[in-house]
């Protein structure tokens, strides 16, 4: 790995900050199904019989996912709830419609865990005088997003949070790297991403010129860490591998 020194972390979401491994997509769709459900009815809305509203909502974020991978742009969950809640004659507040996209994804989030020394790993980073950042593929609202982060006690620690659905372009894009460098106010070299999907993560991180941590996670389980990055087992091993790696690109080249 060239040996520049490190200014700035960012972190894949899914999997690297947020830990939720293997989940039944199903079992979650029929849980925020419920909860929204719920929450409607609560509001006095017109939602008609759980079992049409849930296949209805089913098929129709089939259909903007398989458009989103297609395009290579990620959607808007909140707005994309508010276009088809308005046309059945749903009216909410703002506030409300936040509440209601947080019902959706509510369910996924209480599967998500987190290593249970993260908060201290992310203080030790931000002690080296580290900028901390995000930059996840997703269509899950900012709003959701970071109640969730904000739970966990974690939103704190990132000043840029970078989500694709608010881009036209998602990773594995060279472009929303550049941007989070920008947004971040570092230079590409002087920064390492650390994310769990090579394919999205850690190859485009590289090529754009950031350094790279894969963490270890069931999505690169028997796959070789590419050339160039560094592989971890647990965030917590972050602040010592940074440390070195400035240590040894501070010293003099010799010649």
């Amino acid at each position: 790995m060239a040996q520049h020194e490190i200014k700035a972390v960012l972190f894949d979401l899914g999997d690297t900050l947020l830990n939720f491994g293997r989940i039944s997509t199903t079992r979650v769709f029929l849980q925020g199904a419920r909860s929204s459900y719920r929450f409607l009815r609560e509001h006095e809305q017109p939602v008609g019989p759980f079992a049409w509203y849930a296949l209805r909502n089913l098929i129709r974020l089939r259909i903007r996912q398989l458009r989103s991978d297609l395009t290579g742009r990620d959607f808007d969950a909140l707005t994309f709830l508010q276009d088809v809640g308005r046309r059945k004659g749903i009216q909410l507040s703002p506030k409300q419609w936040e509440q209601f996209a947080w019902s959706w994804y509510e369910p996924l989030s209480k599967l998500a865990d987190v290593e249970w020394n993260v908060r201290e790993t992310l203080a030790a980073l931000k002690k080296l005088g580290l900028k901390l950042g995000i930059v996840s593929n997703t269509f899950v609202n900012r709003e959701s997003l970071e109640r969730h982060l904000s739970q966990r006690g974690l939103l704190e620690f990132f000043s840029v949070r970078l989500y694709s659905y608010e881009f036209a372009f998602r990773k594995p894009h060279l472009e929303i790297f550049r941007t989070a460098a920008q947004h971040i106010g570092e230079a590409l070299e002087n920064i390492v991403f650390v994310g769990d999907r090579i394919d999205k993560d850690i190859q485009p991180a590289l090529r754009s010129g950031m350094m790279a941590v894969l963490k270890d996670a069931y999505t690169n389980v028997g796959k070789q860490t590419p050339a160039g990055a560094w592989k971890i087992r647990d965030l917590s091993e972050l602040p010592g591998l940074i440390a070195r790696a400035n240590t040894t690109a501070m010293q003099p080249t010799r010649t």
